[in-house]
């Protein structure tokens, strides 16, 4: 069973759990998160390290993602250069300005600012105090805080499982939680490219038709990702389909000499693109030239 608990999700195995906890729990195993020590290496690019609770009855599994810390380094990044060039203008209007502002004012647009760029607020000090000498009536200063910039470069790419398993070791921990991400990603398939809902349907065996031909063809798309998979292509059907709706089929049409109210029709495979064609050759799979047209009508 899965459930949402505390802002943490929850995933319940019999009497036993395994929750993915908020980010700020981090803080309390920031020596373990610094020793270099006991992290082992689960899949290419996730590290795991195991500590146990001082009352001993629960586990916490620190788990770090390579890729995860791209990202989020690229997103405090972005939202502390946000952040630095709107005080920046704010700091050249406060100079530039020949009437007194208003200091409550301009502390709730720097609050509003943090607010909409929140990845990376703490990073920064910043005061509004009275200054008689300038014709503003006030004055900004900022500092960048070097202590929030260095944990968040520890911190990148962590998350924390808790759970009162005790007998399990670090990979099975961590592959019971990340089946939660494989449940969402299925409803979110049900749900968006498969379109099982909204369902048109009134009548029971309609209704539970439509859902097996959904389930069937989830069936379908889980073996092209296991395909994909093997093939080094990624984990996503969703770009291979995208890719091979671009291959079409064209009806070449032909009129008989000996009766202009029959014509010949061939039915031939647009040639596909060297994209096209390197996906079909890493899949093992080979475009047919010609197939078969339907019958031809009588005119």
């Amino acid at each position: 069973m899965v459930s949402r608990e505390n802002g943490a999700w929850l995933k319940e195995t019999g009497r036993r759990y395994v929750i993915g906890t908020p980010k700020a729990e981090l803080k309390r195993w920031a020596k373990q998160i610094e020793e270099r020590t006991d992290w082992r290496h689960i899949r290419d690019d996730v590290e795991v390290k195991l500590c146990r609770s001082p009352e001993g009855d629960e586990t916490f599994v620190l788990c770090r993602s390579a890729s995860r810390v791209e990202k989020e380094r690229a997103m405090h990044d972005r939202f502390k250069a946000r952040i630095d060039t709107a005080l920046a203008s704010l700091e050249r209007r406060i100079e530039k300005s020949k009437k007194p502002l208003d200091r409550g004012l301009i502390e709730r647009q720097i609050g509003r600012l943090l607010e909409r760029n929140s990845r990376a607020a703490g990073g920064f000090t910043i005061s509004i105090t009275d200054d008689a000498a300038h014709a503003s009536g006030i004055r900004m200063s900022r500092a960048y805080r070097a202590d929030w910039t260095d944990w968040a470069r520890l911190s990148e790419g962590l998350y924390i499982l808790r759970t009162n398993v005790t007998q399990w070791s670090d990979e099975e921990l961590w592959t019971t939680y990340i089946q939660l991400t494989e449940a969402e990603a299925a409803f979110r398939v049900q749900k968006s490219d498969l379109a099982i809902r909204p369902i048109w349907h009134h009548k029971e065996g309609r209704i539970k038709a439509h859902i097996l031909v959904c389930f069937l063809a989830y069936a379908l798309w889980k073996t092209l990702q296991q395909w994909q998979s093997r093939a080094g292509l990624g984990h996503c059907p969703r770009t291979i389909l995208t890719e091979f709706a671009r291959i079409h089929a064209a009806d070449i049409v032909l009129p008989l000499a000996h009766s202009s109210k029959r014509e010949l029709r061939i039915r031939c495979v647009v040639r596909p693109e060297r994209a096209q064609t390197i996906l079909l050759e890493r899949l093992g799979l080979s475009l047919p030239q010609r197939l078969k047209a339907p019958p031809m009508t009588q005119m």
